[in-house]
Parts: C-alpha cells; structure tokens; sequence
C-alpha cells in the first residue's frame, strides 16, 4: 500500500482535474492485474464494489481502539491531531509508531492482499446494506473487527500508509476523486473510449472489473445484465424563479418531482427485484410493488421513485420514513401507509437496452402491468415549447407543489441515459418551505478540501421572546462562501465556551444565521423537538442580535402551516 498512499499523496496535490486523472492513470499502468483491481476500487473511496451489498460496520470507534491496542497514545494527543487535519486517517498517522515487534499477524500489505482481507472480513461478519441491524452479534463480532483493525495496523510500515488503509476503511479517501473521474483516468491509462468505459461500469457495478476489462481490451465483455443495477441518472438542481435559460433550446418535457425515495425495478421471468440508490435490494420493504410488478407481460428495467400515497394523494416523506425502517412490513403497516412506485424511465425491454435511446422514445414504450393495482403508475409529464417562460414553469411548478409533490423536473426529450451523471439533461427545481434566524451554539471541523475550517454549524432558536433558553435545532454545512467561512473559523476559535475534544466544538451564541430548508418535522434528535430537512445557510446575519432570533413559537408556526396547506388533520 505504500506505492498506493504515495499516489494518493501525489493525485491529492494536484489542483486540476485533468491533472488528477492522469497522475492516477500512470499509477494504474504500473499495476498487476490483481492489484489494478483493488486500487481502482479503492481509488472511488470504496473498501467494497459498489454493487457489492455487504458491508464492514467499521466506524471510528473501532479505528481508534485498535490502534490503541496497537501503538499506545495519549487520547490528548489524537484529539490534538484530529483537531488540526480534521480526518481520522490522518490524525492517527500522525500518532503512527511502528511497534518494536510487529507481531503474529505482521505482513506487507498491497492493494491486492488488503481487498483478501476486506472481503474475508465483510463475508465473515459484515451484514448487509439496507438491513435494518447487522447480521452479526454482540460483542463477539466487535472484537472481531478490532482484531482486523490490529492486523492491518501492524502492517502498515508508513504513517502514510496507516492514513489510507484507514481512509479506505471509513469509505472516504478524500483526495479529490469521484467515481467518474477514476472512469476517466481507466480510460486515459489503457487508451480506451470514456463512454465504453461508463457504460462498462454501469453493468458491472465494480470499478476494479472495469479497469481490468479496459487493460486487456475486453470492455464489450461486460453487459448489462438483469438484477445487476444500474447507476441513476441525476438532476442539476436550478434556482426556482430563474431566467431557465436551459430551456431555449431543444424540446423538454416536465413531471413532477417526487417526494421518496428514487428506486429502479427489474423484472425478469415474472422475477421482481427493487434496488434503492446505493444499490441495496429493498424489495422485501415494499411487498406491494414486487406484486404489482409481478403481472408483467414483458421483461423490464423502470427507473421511478417510491412515495407514499393515500386515496390518489401524495403524502409527505415523513409519512415514508416508517416503511423505510421496516424490512417485513406488517400488514397492518402496509395499510396504514400505503406505498406507490411512479415510474418515469425505461431502461430495459425484453433483450434491448434502452440507454441510448431518447428519453421521449424510452417514454413512449412506458406501460402499466397488467395487474399493476394502486401500487405502480406512470409519471404524467407535460410538453414544453421552446422558449418557455418562467411564468409556465412557475405554474406547473404550483400544480406540482398543489400535487402534493416536492417540485418540478425538466428533461430533455433527446436525453439519452446517463448513469450516475449530473449534467444539463436532467434539471430539477425546488423552493425552500421558509427560513428562520438562528443562532450558532456549536462549529464542528470539515471534511475534504474544508477539513482545516470549521464549516458545519449547529444553531438553535430561542424558547420564547421572554425565554433565553437556546434549543438546537439541526446542523448546516452548505451555502456559506470559503472566504466567509474561514473568517468565521477564527473568530469561532477566539470565542469557544470549553476547552476542545470530541466533533462538536461549543462556542458562544453570538453568530445569528438565517436557515432555509424544504421540510420541518418532529423529532427526538433535537432538545426543540423538531428538526429540519436540507437545511441551507442563506447568509450571515451580522445585523442581528442573538435576542433578535426566531423563537420555538415561529417553528410551530412555521410547521401549523405546513400541515395547513398539506390538509393534514392534527
């Protein structure tokens, strides 16, 4: 792992992407095939394939006992070293002391040999994701995984490479790569087509199988395939109110956007599989759909999204979130929250891929089973004329909103299907629900490239007008600008209320933010009672005082109105 930590080094210091992609793709031409297989991976930030449904259930925890076990530290020291890199992985390379005997299980760990490990661990004990608790038991396979840790740690001979074994672990490399870029260098490396390659990855769900495919010029081997999933196409998101200058050119079309989860159905021989975004098969939640789909006259891939619905209306996500906890759902659940799966893309029919095929000729094929029943339907969607004003997309919008549903979609009727892309095909609008002016009472570091700021704030409201009492409220992360948050971070530093340890860092409430968000529900996280969905940071507010902020009288409120305009009856 060495030779791989040392390219990582070298990828993360690069600013350019392109100079990323090919500091990546000389490291992938000095590898064997085996080892190619695991760095590829490994490169995407994935301990696992991606359409491998098991999992590690390793956390931080674990990390930091085994290395306890391992080298001996003074838990100050990590902490300070945390606090400084804001990434694990680093902090405990700083910490790294190669032990004066290696032990039983000392070896030389490559890309090759650690993904033997992995995957001997994620069969021995791993669980699966989208299970509701881990296959595993008790204390018994905790020890086991900190064993593992142990392992891997004696075999680091690097500070370097104790940082990217534990990276790699925790699933975030943190380098400045993404699936698709590690797609690009595959392609630079072995000289093969970037669309070839996509395409490639999307039926095999294994970045490691692609980069072996395109080193020996087999990419055409490896085809999409039923109940293997697909990566989903994504949306760009765009201002609501714009000008929508996208839509000057060329035919779109719009649909509602959905308020549930996205999921792709695959039935094959009377078969029915469902698959959520990470790949997960979900289908034994949502018993209902498998049947519905189950009258099929035809094979099928349907791209759609799971809601909730009762008597034709489209409720609110939070009524979904309990069938999302449920693998078995009762009966009785089934009834008191019925489900619906929407489908609004084709993907498959009987032997032909439909990818590169237009999305209005893929539409076009769309039918319901024949015994479909309340639970599968087909996404309506409204043609628009070129030039469209803002004025009909902000009516469709409202009839959407009046739906019951989040917002709008807008897609190219040429669209072709990208898997796992966000580009200007699709687009996607929504409106915040409202705002409110909060207060900051505790900053946690970043992540990534924000990982030395302290960009992720914590903010409460007020318990009333006469009350001081501060109730947090949620955490926000996004729409501050750089410059704006690392002013922020050193005046954050200069007014913490307790000497530093742990994520969060308490500070004084003295910084008012305004927050937007789509969704506010109740909840047990928060001491307010209620919590935010999608929180955004709208601005500072430096002209208001911390006593000037909303109160929990303006979140009842603000949630009353909410129910009022869903018709919901409290």
């Amino acid at each position: 792992m060495i030779a791989f930590a040392s390219a990582s080094d070298d990828i993360a210091a690069a600013a350019a992407t392109t100079a990323k992609i090919e500091r990546l793709a000389a490291y992938f031409r000095t590898l064997d095939p085996e080892n190619l297989r695991a760095a590829a991976r490994f490169a995407t930030g994935n301990p696992l394939a991606a359409r491998d449904d098991r999992r590690l259930a390793i956390g931080g925890r674990t990390l930091v006992a085994a290395a306890r076990n391992v080298w001996g530290f003074d838990d100050a020291a990590l902490t300070a070293a945390y606090r400084e890199t804001g990434d694990l992985g680093e902090a405990l390379a700083r910490i790294w002391d190669r032990p004066a005997m290696p032990g039983l299980f000392a070896e030389t760990l490559t890309p090759a040999s650690f993904a033997a490990l992995l995957d001997e661990l994620a069969s021995t004990d791993g669980g699966h994701r989208g299970a509701r608790r881990p296959d595993f038991k008790g204390k018994t396979a905790g020890k086991r995984r900190e064993r593992f840790c142990e392992r891997v740690f004696r075999a680091c001979g690097s500070p370097r490479e104790v940082a990217y074994v534990a990276k790699i672990l925790t699933g975030d490399l943190r380098i400045g790569l993404r699936e698709g870029l590690v797609l690009d260098a595959i392609a630079r490396a072995f000289e093969r087509d970037p669309r070839t390659v996509r395409r490639a990855a999307s039926a095999a769900g294994d970045v490691g199988a692609v980069a072996l495919a395109a080193r020996d010029g087999v990419l055409e081997q490896i085809a999409i395939r039923y109940f293997a999933p697909i990566g989903f196409m994504l949306a760009t998101p765009v201002t609501f109110g714009s000008s929508y200058r996208e839509l000057a050119t060329g035919e779109w079309l719009a649909e509602d956007k959905y308020d549930g989860i996205r999921a792709q159905a695959h039935v094959r021989h009377g078969e029915v599989r469902l698959f959520s975004r990470t790949f997960s098969d979900i289908s034994r939640s949502f018993p209902e759909v498998v049947r519905a789909l189950s009258g099929a006259q035809r094979d099928l891939i349907v791209d759609g999204e799971i809601v909730a619905r009762r008597d034709g209306a489209v409720l609110p996500f939070r009524y979904l979130q309990p069938r999302l906890q449920r693998i078995d759902p009762t009966p009785e659940l089934q009834a008191e929250i019925p489900v619906q799966f929407v489908a609004f893309d084709l993907l498959a029919a009987g032997e032909e891929f439909l990818l590169d095929e237009p999305l209005l000729e893929r539409r076009a094929q769309l039918a319901l089973p024949a015994c479909a029943g309340e639970a599968f339907a087909l996404a309506p969607w409204h043609a628009l004329d070129p030039g469209v004003s803002p004025d009909v997309i902000a009516g469709l919008f409202e009839a959407a909103r009046a739906r019951g549903n989040e917002g709008l979609m807008l897609k190219r009727a040429d669209a072709p299907y990208v898997p796992g892309r966000r580009g200007k095909w699709w687009i996607k609008l929504k409106r915040e629900l409202s705002t409110l002016d909060v207060v900051v009472v505790a900053v946690e570091w970043g992540h990534g490239k924000r990982n030395r700021v302290l960009s992720d704030y914590t903010f409460a409201v007020r318990r009333s007008a006469g009350d001081p009492e501060l109730l947090a409220l949620g955490k926000a992360y996004s729409g501050l600008t750089d410059t704006e948050i690392a002013e922020m971070t050193t005046w954050f530093l200069a007014h913490t209320t307790s000497p530093a340890g742990g994520h969060a860092l308490p500070v004084e409430p003295k910084i008012v933010i305004e927050v937007a968000f789509d969704i506010i529900q109740k909840s047990t996280l928060h001491p307010s009672g209620y919590a935010l969905r999608f929180p955004r940071i709208v601005r500072l507010r430096p002209d208001k005082a911390p006593h000037e902020i909303d109160t929990l009288a303006d979140v009842e409120r603000i949630y009353r109105e909410m129910l009022d305009r869903e018709g919901v009856t409290r």
